[in-house]
């Protein structure tokens, strides 16, 4: 019989003979039972504090949980599913129960346009279910990649997902396990990969009862931002997260993942639990498998590559790219923008050809410490780049979008330049229509913690000039009101408005170029390939040599005049003046990419 099932150390087996084996690691208890239908039943226990017991009394979709001691009860922290909330009964899940109807060997990471999207605003229904509808849109864009916001189960209904508990359990308000599996067969239908993001560096402040059962789960000495740090040295422990992303690439068969803050995870481990998982997951599979973090530290040892290929992780978020172009688009200059504000046209061009700009240099942000590594022994295809993002949009105070700060020929322009250089896209859901609704932080918290977090909220922009004032600090969206999830569902009916479908037919222009000109030349691209030729008075020029020996140039020019004649070779696409064109000279806020083949 074969199975889908990927044999987790944690949580619950499903036995041929119909049977069940449920498995904890409660080292602080001497006695824990399995609730089961008809009564609990009490588990073995053996000398390293693993509870084990193999029944038949839960069948597949009922409820099941664990009852310590004192008689507290709690859920499975590996289970595949909840019947509600992260405090209540777990789920017996089926791995092999969803039938899957594509057959899919995916994709290559140089073609990747990533599309993030949070599954609970991304529809007005708010499931995986309703998401299915808009994937035909998405493959129409130019989008070959969906970016899952996190959905191990967190505290209450609505949340961004950072927040996770139950790491195995995609969260109940989006779905059932075999929603998410059928909209990942049914993405893979239309071609488009299907990414998840996955958070290791803390469980969320609702509904993680480890400490209670399994207190060497965390070290007490040692904190991160979120609490005490997780023992990641401990084997138990590190059962528990080397088998979940596998678990997730296996059973939901998807095509990466994101890796969020790993900056925060503190391992004091031989061999670090992030170059484990990556090792794994590659020994584990032979189709395409890309795995791209997020880094406050600008390092690469994690992303080598050998033959042209990744041998850990695939690619890194470059948060520098975003950082100096909001600072010329908006002129924003606060917190950390203040790092790029000055000399930002030497900055964008090294971040186009180099990947990081803090490639060592002191950073302002960070005491004038040194900050990054260098980067140019990276192929460009190694950084994802955005406008704006999830964190970027939603940590502003009222959650506005870039086309709300900036100039509308800016943002055109800047969209030009996102989606025509080698580096790996990513969008922001919404964005391709223009949409102008907010995306603000929002979670579902009640009494103290609701208190704390809103508090918290409003003194985390008392340092903004804005918001010195505390009766203006106060005009910040409530995260627990339902009002602030609402407002920060995307509007599907301005698609069908004349200004949502000339951004999308900017947005689906730029993406066919980049996919007939860009996308068959970037294999084999090596490190080194870009090159700045002029920087200043915002003028940017730069060049790439791509996998062919072809060479990439683009010219922007983000003023408000003509910058005189345009480069030759073949034009791949351009914007000028808020609009698709192919100007005869650098017309006002143009971009303009041409291509000469070897």
């Amino acid at each position: 019989m074969t199975t889908n099932a990927f044999p987790t150390t944690w949580g619950t087996t499903l036995l041929p003979d119909g049977s069940a084996r449920f498995r904890l690691w409660a080292p602080d208890e001497m006695q824990v039972s399995l609730r089961a239908p008809g009564g609990d039943l009490a588990m073995n226990r053996d000398d390293d504090g693993w509870f084990e017991i193999v029944t038949n009394r839960v069948a597949v979709g009922g409820g099941y949980a664990f009852v310590l001691g004192d008689g507290m009860m709690v859920p499975d922290p590996a289970a595949r599913g909840q019947i509600d909330s992260v405090h209540g009964p777990s789920k017996l899940v089926d791995p092999d129960a969803y039938e899957w109807q594509t057959h899919w060997v995916g994709r290559p990471w140089e073609e990747t346009v990533i599309y993030e999207m949070h599954v609970g605003t991304f529809t007005e229904e708010g499931t995986f279910e309703a998401a299915i509808e808009k994937l035909p849109h998405l493959k129409a864009l130019g989008v070959t990649a969906v970016e899952v916001l996190p959905l191990a189960h967190f505290g209450g209904n609505r949340g961004w997902g950072y927040d996770g508990v139950l790491l195995y359990a995609p969260h109940a308000a989006y779905g059932t396990p075999e929603d998410f599996k059928a909209f990942v067969d049914a993405a893979h239908a239309e071609g488009l990969m299907v990414f998840l993001d996955v958070v290791y560096n803390h469980f969320g402040p609702d509904g993680n009862y480890l400490g209670r059962y399994a207190s060497p789960f965390f070290h007490p000495d040692r904190h991160t931002p979120w609490g005490a740090a997780i023992a990641l040295d401990r084997p138990e422990v590190r059962a528990y997260f080397i088998d979940n992303p596998l678990y997730w690439l296996t059973e939901f068969r998807l095509d990466g993942l994101r890796f969020d803050a790993i900056d925060h995870i503190q391992d004091l481990s031989d061999e670090p639990i992030l170059e484990e998982m990556a090792r794994r997951i590659r020994a584990s599979f032979d189709r395409p498998i890309h795995l791209h973090t997020e880094d406050e530290r600008n390092i690469v040892r994690l992303h080598p590559y050998e033959g042209g290929r990744p041998r850990l992780f695939t690619a890194e978020w470059n948060d520098d790219y975003h950082n100096v172009v909001h600072p010329i688009a908006t002129g924003d200059s606060e917190g950390y923008y203040m790092d790029f504000v000055t000399d930002p046209w030497r900055k964008l061009g090294r971040a186009l050809s180099e990947g990081f700009i803090f490639q060592g240099e002191p950073s302002k942000i960070h005491g004038n410490t040194p900050r990054g590594e260098i980067s140019t022994g990276q192929p460009l295809t190694a950084f994802v780049i955005f406008n704006q993002n999830h964190d970027q949009v939603g940590n502003r105070a009222f959650g506005e979008r870039l086309i709300d700060l900036a100039e509308h020929d800016m943002v055109v322009a800047l969209t030009a330049v996102l989606l025509l250089t080698p580096q790996i896209p990513l969008l922001w859901m919404g964005e391709e229509w223009g949409e102008t609704r907010p995306f603000c932080f929002f979670c579902d918290f009640d009494g103290e913690l609701a208190a704390a977090v809103r508090k918290g909220r409003r003194n985390e922009f008392s340092k903004f000039d804005a918001f010195i004032d505390p009766d203006t600090r106060e005009d910040i969206p409530d995260p627990n009101l339902l009002s602030t999830f609402e407002a920060s569902r995307v509007d599907w009916e301005k698609v069908e408005t004349e200004r949502g479908k000339t951004w999308l037919d900017l947005y689906a222009t730029l993406l066919a170029a980049r996919a007939e000109w860009i996308v068959p030349r970037l294999e084999g691209i090596p490190p080194g390939a870009g090159e700045v030729l002029r920087a200043e008075d915002g003028i940017v020029d730069v060049i790439w040599r791509l996998g062919d020996g072809s060479v990439l140039t683009m010219a922007i020019n983000l003023t408000t005049e003509d910058a005189g004649p345009r480069q030759d070779g073949a034009i791949v696409a351009a914007v000028a003046e808020g609009r698709i064109a192919a100007p005869a000279t650098r017309a006002p806020h143009s971009v303009i990419v041409t291509l000469v083949r070897p």
